[in-house]
């Protein structure tokens, strides 16, 4: 029996293979598309059973080539850049993707943890699993929130486990392939360690310069929401992972910096210091932008969650210090 794991060689995907393979679990199909080869590297320290291309994975599936085979889906693959304007690319790639994996779980009485995001919120305000906050600003927000809403649909009839995470802004080992897309704290890292400072948006919405709130959250503690879910397959719903708590751009930057330097800075000695710098808030962003989220925790902690979730403080600093061990 196999766990298949889509976009293995992903961010999230690899962090899950790799707590996975620590588990003693190896018998694991990873599914991911490397048309940006560099995402390999985050798969050279684990150990699966094969790789597959993500089109061949889709045609080997229904054909029925893993009927009868499979223990569980983890599906993190998509296409995750909010900026992408091709909206049938993305449709296919996310949309219709997942409705085909969720599909062949129902079909096989299968359990499916699926990735969604909190951009499904929009510029909203109040960020709890319900429709009436939902109301995504792009294409790729939508292709989230459709999934989402399909699974509503079907799920009093649902043969299996189906469980929908709502990631918020994770960070963490295993993001460099991303590029732009990475996380603050990636680029924050690489700003200081290059210039010996790091850039924030100016203010925006009402928000001081690098003062817009998110809800920051390690991918350790995804990978730990994870697992608990896969052991406890009597658990299922739509929900939202992040900490709860939202922090400012200006607190991972100076989490960051201060890790770098093995000091405790405030914000205020950073800016005057030149070590903070903000530049111009894109005007292609406008209208497109969440200056605020944070996760409402209740559903998760409500069905037995307990674990405490790492503050910006605390992740960002073991995340800079992997970064700093692997940079040499």
């Amino acid at each position: 029996m196999y766990t298949i794991v889509t976009g293995a060689a992903g961010f999230i995907g690899s962090n899950l293979v790799k707590a996975l393979n620590e588990r003693g679990v190896s018998d694991i199909i990873a599914v991911d598309n490397l048309k940006k080869a560099d995402k390999f590297k985050n798969l050279i320290d684990c150990d699966i059973a094969d790789f597959l291309d993500k089109e061949d994975f889709l045609h080997l599936l229904q054909e029925g080539a893993f009927d009868g085979q499979v223990r569980a889906v983890l599906h993190q693959g998509a296409c995750s850049d909010t900026m992408e304007t091709d909206g049938r690319y993305m449709m296919e790639n996310n949309y219709q993707y997942s409705l085909a994996l969720l599909d062949f779980c129902q079909q096989e009485h299968v359990p499916f943890l699926y990735a969604s995001s909190a951009s499904v919120y929009g510029g909203g305000s109040v960020f709890k699993e319900s429709r009436e906050c939902e109301a995504p600003l792009n294409v790729y927000a939508y292709s989230k929130f459709l999934f989402d809403q399909i699974v509503r649909r079907r799920w009093q009839q649902r043969s299996a486990q189906i469980v929908g995470l709502r990631y918020f802004n994770v960070y963490g080992p295993r993001e460099s392939h991303k590029g732009r897309m990475a996380s603050v704290a990636f680029h924050f890292f690489n700003q200081y360690r290059a210039e010996g400072k790091v850039k924030l948006f100016e203010g925006c919405d009402g928000y001081a310069n690098g003062g817009q709130l998110r809800d920051f959250v390690s991918v350790e503690d995804v990978v730990k929401v994870n697992l608990y879910f896969l052991d406890n397959p009597d658990k299922a719903g739509i929900f939202n992972l992040g900490t709860g708590q939202a922090q400012s751009f200006n607190d991972v930057a100076v989490a960051t910096i201060n890790t770098l330097r093995g000091g405790s800075a405030t914000l205020e000695q950073l800016q005057q210091e030149g070590a903070i710098n903000y530049i111009p808030f894109p005007e292609q962003l406008r209208g497109k932008y969440q200056s605020y989220t944070q996760a409402d925790m209740g559903a998760l902690r409500g069905i037995g969650y307990a674990e405490p979730f790492l503050t910006v403080e605390q992740g960002v600093a073991r995340y800079v210090q992997q970064m700093q061990r692997a940079a040499g």
